[in-house]
């Protein structure tokens, strides 16, 4: 996991930190592996690197997000630049 996941993950997410919801790591979803999943909220954390900056993957990322959100969960995304200056 990448330095700015690892925070979201000690800082907010694990041992039910946020509102006591129990989020898992990297949770294999349909044909995905999401970064963060609470399956209570159907709610899927996603921590976009540098990676995500290209075009062709912000398609990808908007057809994963749709394929998601078609079976019930909701994605929410964050840049690692945010997770690593601005968690509040």
């Amino acid at each position: 996991m990448p330095k700015s996941a690892i925070n979201l993950w000690k800082q907010l997410l694990s041992n039910r930190q946020l509102l006591a919801y129990s989020f898992k790591r990297e949770r294999p979803v349909l044909d995905y592996i999401a970064d963060f999943m609470c399956t209570e909220l159907l709610l899927i954390i996603e921590e976009d690197g540098l990676t995500h900056d290209d075009e062709e993957q912000h398609l990808r990322d908007q057809l994963r997000d749709k394929r998601l959100r078609e079976v019930g969960f909701t994605v929410v995304r964050y840049s690692s630049w945010e997770v690593l200056n601005d968690l509040d």
